[in-house]
């Protein structure tokens, strides 16, 4: 039996009739889109490229860092803590008794990023409708379609040769952003295959040893061994301890150092462009990916916020919607909510000098103010008392 008939048959591809006949989850996993620049890119190999996993893993990796918080709403508007609430635990500490959270929301954020469907886990609920835990779904194990003929969306699991159809309200979904309907990892071929192009190019140029340092002409070598010994005498003199040294060379020696061409600049600009195009399909900054041509000291709290702003609301809304909608559908007095706070540290001097001019003019009260840092209320802070003012008149 030959690789490939016993590579279908593993991957059930074969029918009794011999016909290949596989499922359209198999060509998502195993295919993958061809870019323009003949390579063959699918989620796995588009995180071979260096630009694409820093992204990937930013957005994924900031999701898993925020804390996620299971809220009680109250009366008067008000926020408050619920770590009694089912969901908190599964939330904030512990997905499932082996997957931590914050592991949990990486893992299915990053297949949001990559996979066709987005990323996806199975809600576990006990008999009588309580949370018990949320298991994540590898989609390289058991892939997952939606389709929506019936305009709600159907789940179906592939588990290894069988199909189980989970009901909407039992499985947690980020979907992909993706306008094609097959991931970004296929969207943004062209741009991966071109930086994977132009770094096994660079790798092979490099380890070939095709370029030198210099150049030595010998006129009067005619012989290999002549110039053999020629370049064995120069290296004696110039280099190791002689390197940087003056040069005196006979009248039939020429010595010429070797530059970066406009062929070598452009390939560079190349490169830099391959890394602004993938951060044009992620949605990230290119700082993000360690593109740092306009980055300064000066600058870099506002391109963390940018990056909060228009990369990371995304994902953050996403989560947050389909938590309300599938843990909290039956409970409206309950949910969850990433704390961005500390995001960007270096604007919280700011941000309380705003808050404490807010509280003073009157425009919020102290427990407005808390709650817009996630603290609970407390007696008397509902009233709007300007308190430099109350402070002035006690002294």
């Amino acid at each position: 039996m030959s690789f490939v008939t016993r590579f279908k048959s593993f991957l059930g591809l074969e029918t009794k009739s011999g016909v290949s006949n596989p499922d359209p989850w198999l060509f998502e996993q195993f295919s993958g889109g061809a870019s323009a620049a003949g390579i063959v890119v699918t989620p796995r190999t588009a995180m071979e490229c260096a630009p694409v996993r820093c992204g990937v893993q930013a957005i994924s990796e900031t999701i898993g860092q925020l804390p996620l918080i299971v809220y009680q709403r109250g009366a008067n508007g008000s926020k408050e803590r619920a770590p009694n609430h089912p969901a908190y635990a599964l939330l904030h500490d512990a997905a499932d008794p082996s997957t931590p959270a914050a592991l949990f929301r990486e893992w299915i954020t990053r297949d949001a990023l990559l996979r066709p469907y987005g990323g996806f886990a199975f809600i576990n609920r006990g008999a009588d409708g309580k949370l018990l835990e949320l298991n994540y779904i590898d989609p390289e194990v058991s892939p997952v379609t939606v389709e929506r003929s019936t305009g709600e969306p159907i789940y179906t699991v592939q588990e290894g040769t069988n199909k189980r159809e989970i009901a909407r309200e039992n499985i947690l979904h980020i979907p992909s952003p993706s306008m094609s309907g097959r991931g970004l990892a296929y969207d943004a071929r062209n741009a991966i295959g071109l930086a994977l192009v132009l770094e096994r190019y660079a790798n092979k140029l490099f380890a070939n040893g095709v370029r030198p340092g210099s150049l030595l002409l010998a006129k009067d070598a005619k012989t290999p061994d002549a110039v053999k010994n020629i370049k064995a005498l120069f290296n004696a003199q110039f280099s190791g301890d002689g390197t940087g040294s003056n040069a005196v060379l006979p009248g039939d020696l020429t010595y010429q150092q070797l530059t970066l061409s406009s062929v070598d600049a452009q390939f560079l600009e190349m490169r830099k462009f391959a890394i602004e195009e993938i951060a044009r399909h992620l949605r990230v900054p290119p700082h993000i990916l360690y593109e740092m041509g306009r980055a300064t000291w000066g600058n870099s709290e506002e391109m963390s916020q940018h990056f909060l702003d228009f990369t990371m609301m995304r994902w953050i809304t996403a989560w947050e919607g389909e938590l309300r909608l599938k843990l909290f559908a039956n409970d409206p007095s309950h949910f969850a909510e990433f704390q961005t706070d500390n995001f960007v540290r270096a604007n919280y001097a700011a941000r309380m000098e705003g808050l404490s001019k807010a509280i003073a003019a009157r425009v919020l009260n102290p427990n407005e103010a808390r709650a817009i840092l996630n603290l609970p209320p407390y007696a008397g802070g509902d009233e709007f008392i300007n308190p430099n003012v109350q402070t002035a008149n006690l002294t």
